[in-house]
């Protein structure tokens, strides 16, 4: 009778695990980009900037748009005077934040069979592959990708992108 007993809480146990598992994956696909930076603490300063320069509605707009996203680490390699010039000045913080963002849905699946990709700001940004990484610009890392949101996909770098 223990036996069944152990069997049974364990299944359950593993159902409930499951089901967690899968709630925690489809959380952020009911999301969008918009929300998911407000909610991730990594992002704090990317959610400032985007508040800033007014782009929270275009962000939680039908897209889809795939973000480029700095973490908060890659801002803080900005020195904190051009940082803070740069989230005064509403116009420039527009130009480098569109600058992040390309039109359309593109999976990490697709990103590294790409050259360079034609940026919301104009600009294109380019693309390699460096030692198993995707590198844009020369000079930042993607560290994480393909975070599904309802309008689009994000893709986490570790240096903000500068336009020219």
């Amino acid at each position: 009778m223990k036996l069944k007993t152990m069997l049974v809480l364990g299944s359950l146990t593993l159902v409930a695990l499951g089901l967690t598992l899968t709630n925690a994956q489809s959380t952020t696909q009911n999301q969008t980009i918009a929300q998911i930076v407000a909610t991730n603490p990594n992002f704090s300063t990317l959610l400032a900037a985007v508040q800033a320069a007014g782009l929270v509605e275009t962000l939680s707009g039908p897209g889809p748009f795939t973000v480029f996203a700095p973490t908060n680490e890659a801002f803080a390699k900005i020195p904190k005077a051009d940082l803070d010039k740069l989230l005064a000045d509403k116009a420039a913080l527009t130009k480098v934040l569109t600058y992040h963002v390309v039109a359309g849905r593109v999976p990490s699946s697709q990103v590294v069979n790409l050259k360079e990709a034609k940026t919301v700001e104009g600009q294109n940004i380019t693309i390699q592959v460096k030692d198993g990484k995707v590198v844009l610009n020369g000079n930042s890392t993607v560290t994480a990708v393909d975070i599904q949101a309802s309008n689009g996909i994000i893709h986490v770098i570790d240096t903000v992108l500068l336009p020219k």
